[in-house]
């Protein structure tokens, strides 16, 4: 199957869990979310006291540099280890 359908089933798939991910888990999912999606983060690092962006922020920008491909990849290798971890 081509990445990018795999990549657009995991984003459905992930819909589907009877317990909700870790924080930890949730910030990988949506770092390498937004870097398959955007590629490299851009933009300057949140400032003040919100917590959740500046986390946010932080995950993304710290997979810089990696693939569009890679990340989606990584994207789906995550959800299938969430979803074997789910059964």
């Amino acid at each position: 199957m081509d990445l990018s359908l795999q990549f657009e089933d995991a984003k459905e798939k992930i819909k589907h869990l009877s317990s909700k991910p870790s924080n930890d888990k949730l910030l990988q999912l949506y770092a390498y979310y937004k870097q398959a999606t955007q590629e490299d983060i851009t933009g300057d690092r949140p400032e003040g006291f919100d917590f959740k962006a500046i986390a946010k922020y932080d995950a993304w920008a710290s997979l810089k540099g990696l693939t569009k491909e890679e990340a989606m990849q990584k994207y789906i290798d995550l959800v299938d280890q969430l979803i074997a971890a789910d059964k």
